[in-house]
């Protein structure tokens, strides 16, 4: 059976990906060690934090070029919340830096006002995602339907260089940004699927399926 590697680079709710993959059958194991990275058939990079201190961590591991030596020849990725900002090219972050470059983009943070208004940092709720310019029948968002809702944690967000490779949108008090990506192998969303309740789960089955995991 193929095996599926969640990085660990002590950062992230890996527990909670490790049971929603079980769930739906993935042969998945926690693993921070270089060489089941790049043994692996394909790769989840979860996360929750701080952008720099997971470059950091990733960097003193050596696990960022084992992630993009695997991604750039061709293993499928899905990467959660802070994991799909790390997948791009730089934050705003202050002192943060560069990322893994594997998506060209930018992670920009909340601004405190919009229009006028006050906007709460972070953005903490269930919130809907809808389509861009890309049909969700062959991903792993096909048993969704536009407008579903999603569980959300976070205070910055990616904006990729090319629309091309955003999946889904999402506004939050009136600012739209990208809430998950698809290009080729690199598959990412900026909420929790495994937070997120059936269609939730849903999102790994298929994920699984389309990368030929079961």
């Amino acid at each position: 059976m193929k095996k599926v590697v969640i990085i660990d680079y002590q950062l992230g709710n890996l527990f909670s990906v490790k049971q929603a993959c079980d769930t739906v059958g993935i042969n998945a194991e926690i693993s921070s060690n270089r060489e089941d990275i790049l043994n692996a058939d394909a790769l989840i990079l979860p996360g929750v934090g701080a952008f720099i201190e997971a470059m950091n961590n990733l960097k003193k591991f050596s696990l960022d070029t084992a992630i993009q030596n695997k991604v750039n020849g061709g293993t499928p990725i899905f990467g959660i919340c802070l994991g799909q900002q790390l997948l791009f090219t730089e934050s705003e972050e202050f002192g943060a830096g560069k990322g893994l470059d594997l998506i060209s983009g930018i992670i920009k943070r909340f601004p405190e006002t919009f229009e006028e208004r006050k906007v709460k940092v972070p953005h903490i709720a269930w919130n809907t995602i809808f389509k861009l310019n890309q049909e969700w029948d062959n991903t792993a968002l096909k048993d969704l339907n536009n407008n579903d809702f999603m569980y959300f944690i976070h205070s910055y967000y990616v904006k990729p260089k090319y629309d091309d490779c955003i999946l889904t949108l999402t506004n939050y008090d009136g600012i739209e940004f990208c809430s998950a990506i698809l290009r080729n192998n690199i598959f990412a969303t900026q909420f929790h699927p495994e937070k997120s309740a059936d269609k939730g789960i849903s999102i790994y089955k298929n994920w699984a399926l389309i990368n030929n995991l079961l």
